[in-house]
């Protein structure tokens, strides 16, 4: 694969010793893709070949696939399950490895500067795609005009996909939502999760910011400002799998040392993340002139549950100190908050999992919690 070599030389970019696609100058029609399908890589080597299969056996061809290694330990294992599925599936997929250990945040930013589609779908390098996902992105994206950002709909699994334990769709049909303060308050805290999550490359190109790194939290900083001029659609239909349970593997680089331990939950480090998701909301309110915040912390508060989930197995105490952690960032304005931390005390966390998965599948969609802003079904 000498050619790589040559073209990533011509092109003024460094070789990385791989054959493996690291130019990123070898994807024909590059100014045609539709999507391109960007995987933040860091460890987790093992679980790599089922994501790649999910997205590599799509139904839909006007695709690439993106891979930004980020300095791992397991690097090498990476590079070669990438090789293997480069070798079956020519010309799809671009990898590139970091010279640097970037973050989370900003290989994120990385991706979207060296993906070549109109738009960026997301996955995390532990998840899957479901079949026809594209397809049904695609087609979501295409029926309405302006679409700056698509909102998914997903399901979560324990160990295997076919142990579903909880589903995420939002709304019982598709909905389009103009551009605005209504969309990026709904929009927002329903973007944290990385599966599935999909925006405008150009547009977010617009708005590229080393600000907030370090806060593991830069999409929903890019899909707030491009909501603001932009429209947004949301469909019903699963189109990402989101794998639990997998040991968190931030802060292992610079910008994520002090607010975030490498394989592990902290209290700290959950608070700091719910403030990073405020400071953002205010950042995007003052600077674009949207009022947003106050409607974005109501909403993060009626749907806290499973902020106080992650540090419901600490010792009551720190439980406790978490809680008020919450309620001095202002969580504590909602009565929801209230009951969600004191049902967790009386309950468990199993027995409210249920309830809520029951009330879930009862519904047929997530409960609408407060005025949240639902969108126009009727806008074509």
């Amino acid at each position: 694969m000498l050619i790589h070599r040559i073209l990533s030389q011509l092109a003024g970019k460094n070789y990385n010793g791989s054959d493996v696609y690291a130019c990123g100058d070898c994807v024909v029609n590059q100014n045609l893709i539709k999507i391109s399908v960007c995987i933040p890589a860091y460890n987790r080597a093992g679980v790599l070949p089922a994501l790649l299969e999910s997205i590599l056996t799509q139904n839909y061809d006007d695709f690439e696939v993106v891979i930004n290694e980020d300095g791992s330990p397991e690097r090498e294992k990476i590079r070669k399950v990438v090789e293997h599925y480069s070798i079956l599936y020519p010309d799809r997929i671009r990898y590139f490895e970091n010279v640097h250990n970037l973050g989370y945040d900003a290989n994120l930013r990385s991706l979207v500067e060296r993906a070549s589609g109109e738009y960026c779908l997301f996955m995390g390098n532990d998840d899957l795609m479901c079949p026809s996902a594209l397809e049904t992105i695609s087609g979501a994206i295409s029926r309405y005009p302006k679409i700056g950002v698509f909102l998914r709909s997903f399901e979560a699994f324990d160990g295997s996909p076919q142990n579903i334990v909880q589903t995420f769709k939002y709304f019982d049909r598709e909905l389009f939502f103009p551009a605005g303060a209504g969309t990026i308050s709904t929009f927002y805290k329903r973007s944290v999760v990385i599966p599935g999550v999909t925006f405008h490359r150009e547009a977010a190109l617009t708005f590229a910011t080393d600000k907030f790194d370090g806060s593991l939290l830069y999409q929903i900083y890019l899909i707030a400002n491009i909501l603001v001029e932009w429209n947004g659609v949301f469909s019903p239909e699963i189109v990402t799998l989101y794998r639990n349970g997998g040991t968190p593997d931030f802060g292992n680089s610079a910008s994520e040392k002090g607010k975030f331990v490498p394989q592990t939950r902290t209290p700290e480090s959950s608070v700091n993340f719910m403030q990073g998701m405020l400071e953002i909301a205010q950042f995007v309110e003052n600077t674009r002139h949207v009022n947003i915040y106050r409607s974005i912390l109501r909403d993060l508060s009626n749907y806290s549950y499973p902020i106080l989930f992650f540090q419901a197995d600490k010792p009551l105490w720190v439980f406790f100190q978490y809680y008020w952690s919450l309620i001095k960032l202002g969580f504590g304005r909602q009565l929801l908050f209230h009951v969600y931390f004191f049902a967790i005390l009386l309950l468990g966390t199993q027995r409210m999992e249920k309830i809520i998965a029951s009330i879930k599948n009862w519904l047929g969609h997530t409960p609408v919690i407060g005025s949240v802003y639902s969108g126009d079904d009727k806008q074509r």
